[in-house]
């Protein structure tokens, strides 16, 4: 079978935009002569489209768009998926659905089965599962539909599994001779090995060729991925679309599986994904360009690239914002990115209005000692200064925090938190210098002093991070062990880390959720982030240790 894969960047809501591109897509595999044009998982509307379901103008929109596709098809078939309606009850109103358009109309559909509720999915929120699925006859040939989770339960490839069908092989045994799934993936550090693996054993176990069409682009904090696969009967690789960009192939199922995997560098893949949705989140929102501090430190100078390679060096502007503790090797390495980068930059020193409110709060503070107080106030005048010139020229401002900053209240609210989107509040301290290092792989854009001076947020004198925390290595293993792997406490002591440090960075985590709750919007890049997937109380007492 010929078979037109679109992988798409659809935006969560413009349902004219997104139906624009599946018809551009379904024309495309009609002049390259295909039998079927799929597209990703609701691409009509946009993935995920979360509580936009429970307006039902928003669900009719849909649905008036999947006619109107319908109505451009001729003998070529277009496979697309929207929100469908049930009136099944009790029950969920909708459904995760795909759609085979032929002939001017609606052939079939096929509502997903596994909806996933975990982590960052919540699809048992506002769909009703499939109580069954059957091959649809198209062509000549048994079409086995599934959509994105459908494909992630065999028994054979997942020792746990968190569903009893297992869609896919039912559908084999029901008479399917292909097996296509439309997906809408999220993307994060080691995905895609784990896909190829688990699709190209389902090819093998279950002797029918797969076509995977996953979603690529940004949508809030979600980066999706691409890298659409498709595997022959024999599990050999017939298809791999691009990485983080929207991509088109037309492949036969019966081919040779001849085609090479493309794995890439973690630091390639964490910065494609970055960069993308960065790009993403500013365009679907409506901003053009940002605005960050520049302090001459490895963070904001990591993020200054993304934006940079994002947006477009013109459309970037760095601000410098010293105070008293501030050291002139902090300012010429931010001068020097800037001009690396071709960027903007501007220095507005924040020492005067520091003096100011220090003498108005003199009276109030009598005879108490300088502390975190006028550390914070520092933070935050930079934070004013910054939402003034985001305010003023319409341009978004992004928060330079690190994931490790971030786990244990290393941040200042309203002060260093401020911004619209927190781009790398997902890259631990670690990755930050894997990525500094790999963005300087052919020339140095970011100058060597940031990469490596002891990290420092310069709020007092001779001031070191490792002042108030422990080694960054350190720090980001426990991060790992106790925020991404959930592992108690005891066990990562007895693991060989030192009670002290697991004790203290646990109860630093577990004190700052205040304020992560109160974080801008951060891209998601590992397996847990702290984001819409992490669901912590705030006020609660339990304590790990």
């Amino acid at each position: 079978m010929r078979i037109a894969l679109a992988q798409l960047n659809t935006t969560v809501g413009d349902l004219a935009g997104n139906e624009a591109k599946i018809l551009a897509a379904y024309r495309r595999g009609v002049e390259a002569g295909a039998d079927l044009v799929i597209v990703p998982e609701l691409a009509i509307v946009g993935y995920p489209p979360r509580d936009l379901l429970l307006k039902p103008s928003f669900v009719r929109a849909g649905l008036a768009a999947l006619h109107r596709l319908a109505a451009q098809t001729g003998e070529v078939g277009l496979l697309v998926g929207f929100v469908g309606e049930t009136r099944q009850r009790p029950g969920r109103e909708l459904t995760n659905s795909a759609a085979l358009l032929a002939g001017g109309q609606i052939v079939a559909t096929r509502d997903k089965t596994l909806l996933p509720t975990y982590d960052v999915f919540d699809e048992d929120r506002w769909f009703q599962p499939a109580s069954g699925n059957t091959p649809i006859e198209f062509r000549g040939h048994k079409l086995g539909v599934t959509i994105c989770e459908d494909v992630w339960n065999d028994e054979d490839f997942w020792p746990e599994r968190r569903y009893r069908p297992n869609p896919a092989v039912d559908l084999v045994k029901a008479g399917a001779d292909v097996i296509l799934n439309l997906s809408a993936s999220p993307w994060h550090l080691g995905k895609e090995r784990t896909r190829h693996d688990m699709l190209r054993s389902l090819a093998l176990k279950t002797g029918r060729a797969v076509v995977y069409c996953n979603l690529v682009g940004g949508n809030d904090e979600l980066i999706f991925d691409g890298q659409s696969l498709v595997f022959n009967a024999e599990g050999g690789l017939v298809a791999q679309a691009e990485a983080f960009a929207e991509d088109f192939r037309v492949i036969e199922t019966n081919v040779p599986g001849g085609a090479t995997p493309r794995f890439y560098a973690e630091e390639e893949l964490a910065y494609q994904a970055l960069v993308l949705g960065t790009r993403d989140y500013l365009h679907k929102c409506g901003f053009k360009s940002v605005v960050l501090g520049l302090s001459g430190g490895i963070d904001s100078a990591v993020v200054a690239c993304l934006a940079a390679a994002a947006l477009g060096p013109e459309n970037v502007r760095g601000l410098a914002l010293p105070s008293e503790f501030s050291s002139q090797g902090s300012l010429d390495d931010a001068r020097a990115l800037a001009t690396n980068l071709g960027i903007q930059y501007d220095v507005v020193g924040i020492q005067p209005p520091f003096a100011a409110l220090k003498e108005q709060l003199r009276p109030l503070f009598a005879g108490r000692a300088e502390d975190t107080t006028e550390e914070n106030l520092q933070a935050r005048l930079r934070g004013v200064t910054l939402m003034a010139m985001s305010n003023k020229f319409g341009s978004l401002l992004l928060t330079t925090g690190n994931k490790s900053e971030l786990a244990v209240g290393y941040c200042t609210l309203y002060g260093d938190m401020c911004g619209g989107l927190a781009v790398i509040s997902d890259v631990p301290k670690t990755m930050v210098y894997r990525l500094a290092r790999w963005i300087n792989r052919d020339r140095e854009i970011i100058p060597q002093a940031s990469i490596t001076k002891p990290p420092s947020a310069e709020l007092r004198p001779n001031q070191t991070d490792q002042d108030s925390l422990p080694p960054y290595e350190v720090l980001d293993a426990i991060l790992e062990a106790y925020v991404v792997q959930s592992r108690p406490a005891e066990a990562i002591i007895a693991s060989g880390f030192a009670e002290a440090d697991v004790r203290r960075v646990v109860r630093l985590i577990d004190g700052a959720e205040y304020k992560r709750r109160q974080a801008a919007p951060g891209l998601k890049i590992t397996t847990k982030a702290f984001g819409v997937g992490r669901r912590i109380p705030i006020a609660q007492r339990w304590r790990e240790i």
